[in-house]
């Protein structure tokens, strides 16, 4: 079974992954190729529902309280905090864009920007992927 520093810094790998995706999709944005767009969130879209319920799943066989100490505990539950809003908007967001919503879609995207921002910077830079 992996050790709570393990889990955390292959989480951040992933996270890191991912945000590339946005950015190159939100760039594919700027560069008025809105297909280029709908191809990279879509990429984005099934690795982040991957990583999530890969990582809920995990939890599930990892005892939290002897895997994570309580410092990474708590920052793993302020992560969690923008995490899951972000993970819950995100079908919601696919569609509105697949569906070619754009008002709903570009409102629905600055609360996403905001959430997945929260995410990044706890997921990067609060999170310990070393022994205390």
């Amino acid at each position: 079974m992996p050790s709570g520093p393990q889990i955390i810094l292959v989480l951040k790998v992933l996270v890191s992954a991912v945000t590339v995706l946005l950015a190159a999709s939100l760039v594919a944005l700027a560069a008025k190729k809105p297909r280029l767009h709908g191809r990279l969130n879509t990429v984005f879209f099934v690795l982040t529902l991957t990583t999530v319920l890969a990582f809920e799943g995990l939890l599930q066989f990892v005892d939290v309280s002897a895997t994570f100490d309580e410092p990474a505990r708590q920052a793993l539950r302020v992560h969690l905090y923008f995490a899951v809003p972000s993970a819950l908007l995100l079908p919601f967001q696919f569609y509105t864009g697949r569906t070619r919503r754009r008002a709903v879609h570009v409102a629905c995207g600055g609360l996403f920007a905001v959430l997945w921002a929260g995410t990044f910077v706890t997921g990067i830079f609060y999170l310990p992927h070393t022994s205390p």
